[in-house]
């Protein structure tokens, strides 16, 4: 049998499988941090907060009212992307003609203030969100057994980040989006409402942000924790991509899903810091990131 490192080919693939299942979930987070950041300026560290509220959207939304998984995955976003609404027009577009910090230290504690009244509400511990019937069971790869609402994680994510990706660099709406961060006012005198578009754009971020949680609400146990335990290292994924690269947060976010994966087979005390030492050598190398601008 094939062996790398001293471990069995199977085993290895086994793992590299599972790692870019974690990798899907990077993707999709930093995809809507990079969304926020190129196009309004933002550092939202409000973002975990929202892929939490993403998975408490959808395990109310079923325990409370009885909406299946399917629905939450058009519910839940479409709340939390109204709460984000809210959050944008009465706080953070007073700061962003200011110094960046000031929009971190915003969102930071506004993560602080939704961990809170969650705590409060559901307690730290974990609630379990079920796997709808037409996604349980497994499917033999033939070098391991994957659960089939794994596989559809990755590939509810691909679809996802591409089809974002495309619409921001490759249709008119993402020139208009884009050429509004650049010249406000000449896109104003076209007649278009540019603060508008600052806040559906805000609100796109916060709904990827959403939907990721509602993805991984069977994945994970559901907790008011689950964010800020997954925000630093989406960062660290936002800042090897590149600040505001769409394609960037998407590649790093796999790539580091991966070599997560990997490392925890051939090095395990490793894994929890891989992703930083990867992001302290690219920003030796290459500080804009690896698909970032200067």
């Amino acid at each position: 049998m094939i062996q790398i490192f001293g471990y069995p080919l199977p085993v290895i693939l086994g793992q590299l499988t599972l790692g870019l299942v974690n990798g899907s979930f990077y993707a999709m987070l930093s995809l809507g941090l990079a969304v926020i950041f190129g196009l309004l300026g933002v550092v939202n560290f409000a973002h975990g907060a929202f892929y939490t509220l993403g998975a408490f959207a959808a395990y109310v939304a079923l325990n409370a009212f009885g909406i299946n998984y399917w629905w939450a995955l058009i519910v839940a976003p479409l709340v939390v992307a109204i709460i984000g609404l809210v959050f944008e027009r009465l706080m953070l577009r007073h700061l962003y003609k200011l110094d960046p910090l000031y929009g971190l230290l915003l969102t930071f504690g506004f993560a602080l203030i939704v961990e809170g009244v969650l705590r409060d509400r559901f307690s730290s511990s974990g609630n379990s969100y079920p796997v709808p019937d037409a996604l349980q069971g497994a499917m033999n790869l033939g070098f391991m057994v994957l659960p089939i609402y794994r596989g559809w994680v990755i590939v509810a994510s691909l679809v996802v980040c591409f089809a974002t990706w495309f619409v921001i660099e490759r249709t008119r709406l993402g020139a208009t989006l884009r050429a509004a961060t650049e010249n406000a006012s000449l896109v104003q005198a076209f007649g278009i409402n540019v603060p508008v578009m600052v806040m559906l754009t805000y609100a796109g971020g916060i709904a990827l942000a959403a939907l990721a949680g509602v993805l991984a609400a069977p994945v994970v146990q559901v907790s008011p924790l689950m964010g800020s335990s997954l925000v630093i290292v989406v960062f660290a994924v936002v800042v090897i991509g590149g600040m505001g690269s769409i394609l960037g947060s998407i590649v790093s976010g796999l790539l580091l899903g991966i070599i997560e994966g990997f490392t925890k087979v051939i090095y395990p005390e490793a894994s929890n810091i891989v992703v930083f030492v990867i992001m302290a050598i690219v920003l030796v190398w290459r500080p804009a990131g690896l698909f970032g601008k200067s």
